[in-house]
């Protein structure tokens, strides 16, 4: 029997994609009854018994709601903005080292609400939103994360990204290379310490995590390079007390990998297990630049990997191996990254460039990712890879019913072969009409159902002008930086690789970084 007051909705005779242990993503008809925010049950012709509402699933798909596994809501304003520029020199321009003044909470706040937006309009249904706020993160600023998210209805686990390191000392070659005044200038902009960071987790845990039941706050130490080893194993312990996530970049460029070899000797996965801080509750973002030991590593560990192929794609950082992830045991999920980096936070964007990627890696096809796995990378391996895999990713009894109801009839799906490949290959997020969050419809026919999207839009609209004039005196000082960041750059992707670490699949794209990044970025 439902408990008392629990409002029941039954979605009969559709389709259905549970990514569950039984069916996994194989379509199967079935009826999905959900009772309060979950899922009661998923079976061929349940009763309708005392449902308060009905849906028909003729000609509709069921299926989990997607999961981005990791973005960056900053980048929302400096979406389209930057093109044809490696990581660290495109990091001058979109996370500049000088000059930046806080946002205020009300512009934080529009901007997360357009990210919320875009992402529920196109099946994202929980995101794990690594916030960084330049020059640093207040706690009003998160409260504003915090509250666009509960507005608009999606779930989401935000969190306070950190680095006390000047950030002219996260790369190699910089005490030869950069003018004294310019590190001088690095040198003065303040920075959190340890401490300071342990106090704002412990007051963001208790303002924030577990708000209206679907947000949660996650411990993200930017990078191993970025952090000292006091900070990276503080927020490890700081994660496991709480039972929350802890995210973090790793090796994303070449340059990392160099900076890697420069500051520790060894590979940055190496360090971070040697610290102790790979766990079950550690995804690292990124992972390109990885030899087979480091996958043992992380296999062992348990941790995940956020894999984001389009950002990668457009930063020409490298593809990562993805099939010796997973073959190794590694978690593998699919994250957007930034709005500016990849432009949207799409993830059927993103299922698709995966997919295509990952099939020009090796001429043996029998590696090349099925549309199963893709689909399981955006949605059990997300839950999975943000500590929530308990609670959703898939369609299956006692589960929060966050889900999408698409129309088969669409042009997506017509004519209708095999559904998985649809999704991966044809679907766009134009044939969802229902996304609901909780049990609760947050998208219908293409409309959010808690806020006014276009009043938003607006206000945001108003607010842009001046506040991209500012950032752009703010690109025009940091440019500074850029002839000896691309310098840096040349010379780290000049540096010979040892290819026996590698496999095969990867060899050719890394012996021609050297000839790529030869002239330097534009």
């Amino acid at each position: 029997m439902p408990a008392a007051g629990l409002e029941r909705t039954l979605i009969r005779g559709a389709r259905v994609i549970t990514m569950d242990e039984r069916s996994g993503a194989d379509p199967v008809p079935c009826d999905v009854l959900i009772e309060g925010d979950r899922v009661a049950a998923v079976e061929p012709e349940l009763e309708p018994g005392a449902a308060d509402a009905v849906i028909d699933g003729r000609d509709r798909l069921v299926m989990p709601g997607l999961v981005n596994a990791h973005l960056h809501s900053w980048e929302a304003l400096f979406k389209g903005r930057y093109d044809n520029l490696p990581l660290e020199l495109w990091m001058l321009l979109s996370y500049p080292i000088l000059g930046l003044t806080p946002l205020s909470p009300r512009l934080v706040y529009l901007r997360t609400l357009l990210v919320a937006i875009e992402s529920l309009k196109n099946g994202v249904t929980s995101l794990l939103d690594d916030v960084i706020e330049m020059p640093g993160q207040s706690i009003e600023a998160l409260e504003a994360v915090f509250d666009a998210y509960e507005l608009a209805g999606i779930r989401a686990s935000c969190s306070g990204n950190v680095m006390d390191r000047v950030f002219t000392d996260t790369l190699p070659f910089t005490d030869e290379l950069l003018p004294e005044e310019l590190v001088r200038a690095a040198r003065a902009e303040r920075r959190t310490s340890t401490e300071e960071y342990l106090a704002f987790s412990e007051e963001a845990l208790d303002r924030f995590h577990g708000r209206a039941g679907r947000l949660r706050y996650v411990v993200a130490p930017s990078g191993p390079q970025r952090c000292s080893d006091e900070l990276l194993v503080a927020a490890a312990e700081l994660s496991e007390r709480h039972a929350t996530a802890y995210h973090i970049h790793v090796l994303e460029t070449k340059l990392q990998a160099v900076t890697g070899q420069e500051m520790y000797g060894r590979s940055m996965v190496r360090h971070l297990d040697e610290l102790g801080v790979l766990t079950e509750r550690a995804t690292l973002a990124h992972v390109v630049w990885v030899d087979d030991e480091d996958i043992a590593r992380l296999a062992r560990a348990g941790a995940s990997v956020a894999h984001n192929a389009i950002s990668n794609q457009k930063l020409g950082a490298g593809i990562a191996p993805f099939r010796r992830l997973r073959d190794a045991g590694v978690n593998v999920a699919l994250g957007s990254d930034g709005i500016s980096s990849n432009d949207t936070p799409r993830m059927f964007d993103v299922m698709k460039a995966a997919a295509l990627l990952h099939k020009v890696t090796s001429p043996d096809y029998a590696t090349w990712p099925s549309a199963a796995e893709i689909l399981a990378a955006a949605t059990t391996a997300g839950a999975r890879s943000a500590a929530i895999g308990g609670e959703v990713g898939s369609l299956e009894s006692g589960k929060r019913a966050d889900l999408l109801i698409l129309d088969l009839r669409s042009l997506n799906f017509t004519p209708l072969n095999d559904i998985r490949n649809h999704l991966v290959y044809c679907e766009d997020g134009s044939s969802i009409e229902k996304v609901m969050v909780g049990g609760e419809v947050m998208v219908e026919n293409g409309r959010l159902t808690r806020l006014d999207e276009e009043s938003v839009l607006e206000e945001l609209r108003a607010e842009l002008p001046a506040v991209m004039a500012s950032h752009s005196e703010v690109e025009e000082l940091n440019r500074a930086f850029a002839p000896y960041f691309a310098e840096i750059h040349r010379r780290c992707c000049a540096r010979p690789m040892n290819m026996n670490r590698y496999s095969g699949d990867e060899r050719s794209w890394l012996e021609s970084a050297p000839s790529r990044a030869a002239g330097g970025p534009p």
